[in-house]
């Protein structure tokens, strides 16, 4: 079949935006594969399906897959790019946008920048929900918040911070983020035992209180130019650990993210650019 896309990026974060607002659209795991291979289909991060909701209150429904054809719980960059499609492409005229995703109800507003706000939920930190196996392991508080110790293959050993954004998380302090070991420790904490669903790692260096630079080891997409809720994990563990204040620049490879909370149960909020690539047309 002859498939519409559209390609959008997200800081950096790259993703196919699929309409089935009109008519279902059922992909098979190999079709969603073929569309996210950079040398023989289209090429992405993630492919977003947008559909229409049923739930009263809800405009859209949108799925996130990885281009491993795996569907996946949440991605911010995504959102953001979301929001735009759907009012470029004449699907709504709304500023504030509700969506659902497979375990989040997200509310999404569009700046007079062009920038797109949302309200990624409140930060998830029961280890069972995240999940993440903490039998046996000796954590350290910092600041009244846990680090907890995880053995890589090579021997080492290394602190992360644990928590939910929807998705798993596991933040990583690192001194210099331009030679942190992400390319070696990322697939060994994405893969570790201890997160039974694999888990994003990130990779965060501390520049001052509402500043940090960040890599991400995104699960079953290796590292990626941005990852919203990435971001929104790394601001969140600092706050909690006392290094950061509530609004926070986050400087990944591919952009800028702008992330506010203001602790407790209150939502993440994150604010970034989402912009059109291209659209085009493919026989799948």
């Amino acid at each position: 079949m002859k498939l519409r896309f559209t390609k959008m990026q997200g800081a950096g974060n790259d993703f196919v935006v699929l309409d089935g607002t009109r008519a279902p659209l059922a992909l098979t795991p190999e079709q969603v594969q073929r569309l996210g291979d950079r040398r023989f289909g289209v090429g992405a991060d993630q492919i977003l399906l947008i559909e229409r909701s049923s739930t009263p209150g809800v405009d859209f429904r949108y799925r996130i897959y990885n281009n491993t054809g795996d569907e996946v719980e949440h991605c911010g960059n995504g959102a953001r790019c979301f929001v735009r499609y759907v009012r470029e492409h004449g699907l709504t005229d709304k500023r504030n946008v509700r969506v659902e995703t497979v375990n989040n109800l997200l509310e999404l507003r569009w700046q007079d920048d062009g920038r797109v706000t949302v309200d990624m939920n409140a930060p998830i930190f029961d280890l069972a929900q995240v999940p993440f196996d903490a039998e046996g392991l000796a954590r350290r508080d910092v600041n009244g918040f846990a680090l907890w110790p995880l053995e890589l293959g090579d021997g080492d050993r290394v602190e992360v911070a644990v928590l939910s954004m929807g998705n798993p998380h596991a933040v990583r302090r690192v001194d210099d983020i331009e030679r942190a070991p992400v390319e070696l420790e990322g697939p060994q904490i994405e893969s570790h035992e201890r997160f039974p669903r694999k888990v994003n790692a990130g990779f965060m260096q501390l520049v001052d209180r509402t500043h940090i630079k960040l890599r991400v080891y995104e699960r079953d997409a290796g590292e990626t130019l941005a990852c919203g809720t990435g971001a929104c994990a790394a601001v969140v563990a600092g706050i909690r650990l006392g290094w950061l204040d509530q609004k926070v620049d986050v400087e990944a490879r591919g952009g800028r993210l702008t992330i506010e909370w203001v602790g407790g149960n209150a939502p993440v909020f994150m604010t970034g650019p989402a912009e059109t690539v291209f659209e085009g047309e493919i026989e799948l």
